[in-house]
């Protein structure tokens, strides 16, 4: 088995922090699991309880464990924790890691998405040294891919019926960085 990750601290802009999962974070999974669509597409289970919420940071925390991936919650600068991005590894032998993000619909709008994506994405490059970045967005959420677009992320094409959500099959737009482009 490899070394688990240590899932670091790091400062993003406009006042948020990322920071790994603690079980404080109760509440950010039961505000998620309100949401319509964080359940859909994340392991953030659709009906809260508190040994589901555990079971959600526990798998976050198996992540690092297991060497899949970096989770991280997004701390506002009043200290709450307003959602959660994370850099996933499976493809690393290939050179590429992919990302993902989501904000409690309560915290949407304050620029949490795009200064924790712009953070993971300057520390995976700079110190990590990954040469490709990726990220999967569906068409109609428009914030979203604004945001990866706003850290530099460019936008590669439509991949048809590419991921599960829910119950059916969507498309999504995929989105790269790549080591060497411009910062």
């Amino acid at each position: 088995m490899e070394q688990p990750l240590d899932v670091p601290e790091l400062a993003a802009g406009m006042g948020f922090t990322l920071r790994p999962w603690r079980l404080s974070d109760l509440g950010l999974v039961r505000e998620a699991s309100k949401d319509d669509l964080i359940p859909l597409i994340t392991t953030v289970p659709a009906l809260f309880s508190e040994p589901e919420g555990v079971a959600f940071i526990e798998r976050q925390w198996g992540r690092a464990t297991s060497g899949t991936g970096y989770p991280f919650v997004i701390v506002g600068d009043d200290g709450r924790p307003v959602g959660n991005v994370g850099l996933w590894l499976q493809d690393l032998g290939h050179g590429r890691a992919s990302l993902g993000y989501w904000i409690v619909k309560s915290e949407r709008g304050r620029g949490a998405a795009a200064a924790a994506l712009a953070a993971v994405v300057g520390w995976a490059r700079r110190d990590l040294r990954i040469p490709r970045l990726e990220l999967y967005v569906e068409p109609w959420n428009s914030a979203s891919w604004r945001t990866a677009e706003r850290v530099g992320f460019q936008r590669e094409g439509l991949l048809r019926s590419w991921q599960q959500v829910g119950t059916e099959r969507r498309d999504m737009f995929m989105y790269s960085l790549l080591l060497n482009d411009a910062q």
